[in-house]
């Protein structure tokens, strides 16, 4: 059973991306799940650090721009969503190759949502973890 209130094509989020922070990274939606999206980032000089290992910052924008989207997905008509909290627990060091990130929905409510996003690299291991809270409000006020 899905969990989205609107209807949206993974095309019409990556249209969505243009002129933004997400494009300057070079995020890219993947997938429209039942109950997440996913999207990736590269691993290069946009993205890393100094050191050359993946800015944990990057990694936030990420995990907040898919928790973003999906929680618009996922609120009824006539709302909108916009972030109240975003952490993050930096797992591994990524320094090549796309991260992967999947939002996954924790909690839908009436004025809040609570989002997962795990954040892989690409052989498959974990990163990055962090949880987004969101206000649901109305468009009328």
């Amino acid at each position: 059973m899905t969990i989205w209130k609107r209807d949206f094509t993974v095309e019409a989020l990556n249209l969505g991306l243009r002129n933004t922070l997400c494009e300057a990274l070079g995020m890219e939606v993947t997938v429209i799940h039942d109950d997440g999206v996913s999207g990736t980032m590269p691993v290069d000089s946009r993205t890393v650090q100094p050191m050359r290992l993946l800015h944990g910052g990057a990694s936030v924008a990420l995990a907040e721009s898919l928790g973003s989207m999906a929680a618009n997905m996922a609120c009824e008509p006539g709302s909108y969503c916009v972030g109240l909290e975003i952490n993050a627990n930096h797992i591994r060091s990524a320094t090549s190759g796309l991260v992967t990130g999947k939002a996954r929905a924790i909690h839908i409510g009436r004025s809040t949502q609570i989002w997962e996003i795990n954040i892989m690299d690409d052989k498959g291991r974990m990163v990055c973890i962090s949880r987004l809270t969101m206000a649901v409000k109305s468009q009328n006020s």
